[in-house]
């Protein structure tokens, strides 16, 4: 497995993996979740959307912003082939030794409340839930905001 920066090219198989990885929370909500809807060619231009491939198959990706005081994970997407094999940790492992690359003192997520096992997912990784707000875009829906210090201390 290696992980790579995404470019130009890529970005059909970005689409594609990401509407597959997020296809069972589109049936829930009756709507694509936000990562679904995004365009992803100026997130790929800015060097944010990263690739893990297994071989020549792309198994998984992550969108990582970087701002001047934490990094934002947009999202993170498994291909349901390679779904059940702990590739969404090493997602999670390659946001928090990149937000510490880039000297930054934590990483931040938000999830929308409905998804359950992704919430219990981060909170076992060692995420902390700092709050819920409404979710700007989308009515009744429900925004959980998350942060994880990328070494002890407190979460940002």
């Amino acid at each position: 497995m290696t992980i790579r920066q995404a470019h130009a090219g890529d970005l059909p198989a970005v689409v594609s993996l990401t509407e597959f990885a997020y296809a069972p929370y589109t049936a829930l909500f009756g709507a694509p979740p936000i990562p679904v809807t995004e365009d992803y060619a100026p997130r790929i231009e800015r060097g944010e959307v990263w690739l893990l491939e297994s071989g020549s198959e792309l198994a998984g990706l992550i969108v990582l912003e970087r701002h001047p005081d934490h990094a934002m994970i947009f999202s993170v997407a498994v291909s349901p082939a390679f779904q059940g094999k702990k590739l969404g940790i090493k997602l999670l492992d390659f946001a928090k030794e990149q937000t510490r690359l880039w000297g930054l003192p934590g990483v931040r997520l938000y999830t929308n409340s409905r998804m359950e096992r992704n919430i219990a997912l981060y909170a076992a990784y060692g995420f902390r839930e700092t709050g819920r707000r409404p979710h700007p875009y989308q009515p009744g829906w429900t925004v959980v905001d998350m942060a994880k210090p990328v070494d002890g201390g407190m979460a940002v």
